[in-house]
């Protein structure tokens, strides 16, 4: 007989939120270390801007052939498995003779770097429902603290020790959440039965086949061209007159993005409480205040931290409460919907991306900050028509 599922208490809650924030982590050791990786293998400085390009892309191919499996296997087995395999793709990277080589190891710790988007849903089963947003909240604030947190660790761990030590580090870290994850959870019984094949392709069909699925996507990936459109943009702004900073100084500014883990921890208790669709609303109608102040602040840097956190914090909120709105429609395919859900985000973050820099050359940071109140009157329509039937929740199971 396969023993009970345990219950998330607070300690297995943080070993989720810590396991999931290193190994999200590890997409984005390199960034702050691409010209001393470029100066060491030889390599230019275009070459070594590859390493991000090359991790993104190994990730988003993981997201969408490996989270799937989280519903079809003993995830005991499977979230192990997988920090394991990204130890030895970073390991990989810490011993990398050469940019060729370590372009094809990135890839790998990008495909192999997963293991957050399997715990989320994990956390959402096991979770008791009346506090399912409350746990999965503080998993995704791990997840957050993770990305917001790597690039300032890489960068000292380099500092003190090579930028190879920093991927041996946290290939050490990897095995040794492994070893607490497998020994913390009990075998877990697959959700679904599926040839391999039939499961990737149902991906599309579980997300799309119910409406507030495909209505909380559209909100998400709104959210998140949103999100990168701003901070690529940003960066512009602050480095051109009347700012002029140094990119060092602009990284910083990232740091202000904090605030937002404490609203992702408190997000997921609004969506247990019944306000998750309240909350939406209200959080999208930050977002537009946000943008609109924005505009005037391309010469004020106290208008621009406040932007930052406003935004930052409205923007993670909308992302917990869209993820469990989600993750309530089924019990069966939650990794599916996670991939679909994932994705679409990617999606949109990408758009934004390519968006920020084509708005910036046509009409500098005013064309930015006016798309992003465009943006925020599009959901705030899409959350108005759907708030009382398109994103209702008809049956959250277990």
């Amino acid at each position: 007989m396969q023993p009970s599922p345990p219950v998330m208490d607070r300690r297995l809650t943080f070993l989720f939120a810590v396991t999931a924030g290193a190994a999200v982590g590890n997409l984005y050791w390199a960034q702050p270390l691409l010209d001393v990786i470029a100066e060491d293998l030889g390599a230019s400085t275009t070459g070594a801007g590859w390493l991000v390009t090359a991790t993104q892309v190994g990730y988003a191919v993981g997201v969408l052939f490996v989270v799937p499996l989280g519903d079809i296997l003993d995830r005991r087995r499977l979230v192990p498995a997988m920090l394991l395999c990204s130890a030895v793709a970073l390991l990989f990277c810490a011993l990398a003779p050469t940019i060729g080589l370590l372009l094809a190891a990135v890839t790998l710790v990008g495909l192999t770097t997963v293991s957050g988007q399997l715990l989320t849903p994990l956390a959402s089963d096991l979770a008791p429902p009346e506090r399912r947003g409350q746990v999965v909240g503080v998993v995704a604030s791990g997840i957050l603290t993770g990305i917001l947190a790597s690039r300032t660790v890489s960068g000292l761990v380099a500092d003190a020790a090579g930028w190879r030590a920093i991927f041996a580090m946290a290939a050490v870290v990897a095995v040794l959440f492994a070893v607490l994850l497998f020994r913390a959870l009990p075998p877990l019984k697959p959700k679904a039965h599926l040839p391999y094949p039939a499961l990737i392709a149902s991906v599309a069909t579980v997300a799309f086949r119910e409406r507030t699925v495909r209505w909380t996507l559209v909100l998400g990936a709104t959210g998140f061209a949103a999100f990168s459109m701003f901070w690529t943009a940003l960066t512009f702004l602050l480095s051109a007159p009347p700012f002029s900073y140094p990119v060092s100084v602009i990284g910083l500014f990232g740091l202000a993005g904090l605030a937002s883990v404490i609203a992702a921890q408190r997000a997921g208790s609004l969506h247990d409480r019944g306000w998750s669709l309240p909350a939406t609303g209200a959080a999208w109608l930050l977002v537009l205040v946000a943008f609109v102040v924005a505009g005037f602040a391309g010469r004020s840097v106290t208008l621009v931290l406040v932007v930052v956190v406003a935004l930052d914090a409205a923007l993670q909120t909308l992302a917990i409460l869209n993820q469990t709105r989600v993750f309530a429609v089924s019990h069966e395919a939650r990794s599916r919907i996670n991939t679909a859900y994932v994705v679409s985000n990617f999606v949109g973050a990408a758009l934004g991306s390519a968006a920020a820099t084509t708005l910036w050359t046509a009409g500098g940071w005013s064309a930015v900050t006016t798309t992003g109140v465009v943006l925020s009157c599009f959901a705030l329509t899409v959350w108005a028509a759907g708030r009382r039937s398109a994103l209702v929740v008809a049956t959250a199971t277990r």
